[in-house]
């Protein structure tokens, strides 16, 4: 398995934010390249294996483009669409909320939608994993975010290009939440299910590119994302669109607080004058202002813009809820969500990749160099690599195996420390998992064949979701997602980027020793 290669990947950003993949196993020895075609269309995505010639490619994938951008925009000056489930005295109600950043940073805000929905007795609709950069929220310690409105909205464009592109991975996909579903702690429906029972759609019609879709299909799908984005606002007891976000809300939940009392955070006077804030940031309890008897209540749909929360100044950013202690069940629930699993699928091809490639003990490093505060602390981080290593080197027998999961390019490796680590092949192994090999293949067909996310839906829907499942043109990216669980395995140890969800996520998988499971 020696060799080195270079594979540009323009599409769903499979780890840290990178544009670039390297592979490189063992010794140099040989090359392969795998160019694909880059596709900057609003949203790129990646279209595997595809050999049809180039100007039939730019057609279809133009005349995509078209249509999904025409598929939902703005409009007021259409009918109110009141799909025929709305209405207060519906059984089953909704949460659903607007999914943004990157993939911890998605995981994080699921988390944070489970416990509300079950605080809400709601059925929280499972969203697809986005694009690292299809929809970022903004900063909320500067008071400069998207409205929920416009967020929800920009999100649910991406969730019907990411379903009309045949790219879709559900988070209940990649998450175990099984020991949630088996217990009944929170209701979960699939959001394709969802939309295909509101809207009318056979997302089959949508998750093709050559199909030919009926006017009234675009404009019901366009009229129905109108509705759950609250483009025009809430609507009786079919929807209600939470106007609140992270620059005025703190959500809490049986606190000794007064409901309503300001937070510890508020933007300051220099920051109020700039940016002309009149408004403050006060701590909600979520049940009294949203639950049974509230006006958000009765809707059907409680629709959340961002769900995210961050800590900063000593205040959460937005959510506030880290125990019930009145309410057994939250409780336990808070304490189960705090650690959800990938699925056994991916766990186990963590597992195999560390027993059949990399063969003995082996550091994992994660290495995020390129994007945000990270590109300005390469320096350190290749400074703490290198301490690390050379303190291996003084234990150890050699080569040290490392497995390096980076958004570095090979192209940029030379005169770096990882380029000095290539030439060092008495010292030094290294593996990188890449995008093309047949394990990564071989996991994402098994995925993609087991549809976790489309066995959800609730029995009270009496709908079954999984005759919408497309039949993929393509797979999935779940490079990231395989490469964090081999990092779960690394017996000597892992070095992650200060300041990375990614490698917060890690640790956290090495704390509960997934490898051994």
């Amino acid at each position: 398995m020696g060799g080195t290669f270079v594979v540009t990947v323009k599409g769903r950003q499979s780890s840290h934010s990178r544009e670039d993949r390297l592979g490189f196993n063992g010794i140099n020895s040989s090359s392969e390249t795998n160019v694909e075609l880059p596709l900057d269309i609003g949203k790129d995505f990646r279209v595997r294996n595809y050999r049809t010639p180039l100007i039939l490619a730019i057609f279809f994938i133009t005349a995509f483009y078209i249509s999904t951008k025409t598929l939902i925009s703005p409009s007021r000056n259409t009918p109110p669409f009141l799909p025929r489930q709305c209405g207060g005295s519906v059984e089953e109600k909704f949460l659903w909320y607007a999914p943004h950043s990157g993939f911890s940073n998605q995981l994080s805000e699921f988390k944070n939608a489970i416990l509300m929905a079950a605080i809400l007795n709601r059925t929280l609709i499972v969203p697809p994993i986005l694009d690292h950069h299809a929809v970022a929220l903004g900063s909320c310690p500067k008071f400069r975010v998207l409205n929920p409105n416009e967020l929800r909205f920009k999100v649910y464009n991406e969730l019907h290009q990411v379903v009309n592109s045949c790219l879709y991975i559900s988070m209940a996909d990649i998450i175990d939440i099984s020991s949630l579903v088996s217990t009944s702690a929170v209701r979960f429906m699939d959001f394709r299910v969802f939309v295909s029972m509101w809207c009318g759609v056979n997302l089959n019609l949508a998750c093709t590119l050559n199909s030919n879709m009926h006017s009234s299909l675009l404009e019901k799908l366009k009229q129905c994302g109108s509705l759950l984005s609250g483009y025009n606002g809430s609507m009786d007891t079919c929807l209600y669109a939470s106007p609140e976000d992270c620059t005025t809300t703190v959500w809490t939940y049986q606190t000794d607080d007064e409901d309503g009392v300001l937070d510890s955070f508020q933007a300051d006077d220099e920051l109020k004058k700039k940016k002309k804030i009149l408004f403050i940031r006060t701590r909600k309890d979520a049940y009294k202002a949203l639950g049974p008897g509230s006006v958000a209540g009765h809707a059907t749909v409680l629709s959340f813009g961002s769900l995210f929360t961050a800590s900063y100044k000593g205040s959460q950013s937005h959510i506030d809820i880290p125990k019930a202690p009145r309410d057994q069940r939250i409780q336990l629930l808070i304490q189960k969500i705090e650690f959800l699993p990938f699925v056994s699928e991916i766990l186990n091809a963590g597992k195999k990749f560390a027993l059949q490639t990399i063969k003995a003990p082996y550091l994992c490093t994660q290495l995020r160099l390129l994007d945000g505060q990270f590109k300005n602390h390469r320096k350190d981080t290749f400074l703490q690599m290198k301490q690390k290593l050379d303190l291996l080197k003084e234990k150890g027998s050699l080569p040290i195996h490392v497995f390096v999961m980076t958004d570095l390019p090979e192209r940029n490796w030379t005169g770096s420390y990882l380029g000095d680590l290539t030439k060092d092949l008495d010292a030094f192994k290294l593996f990188v998992l890449r995008e093309e090999d047949e394990l990564v293949a071989e996991t994402t067909k098994k995925l993609v064949n087991a549809g976790h996310g489309m066995k959800l839906q609730s029995v009270s829907s009496h709908f079954d979701g999984r005759e919408q499942q497309c039949n993929a043109l393509s797979l999935p990216d779940i490079l990231l997602y395989m490469e964090e669980s081999i990092c779960s395995c690394a017996s000597l140890g892992f070095l992650g980027t200060s300041g990375s969800t990614i490698a917060e996520s890690i640790e956290l998988m090495r704390k509960n020793s997934m490898c051994s499971k």
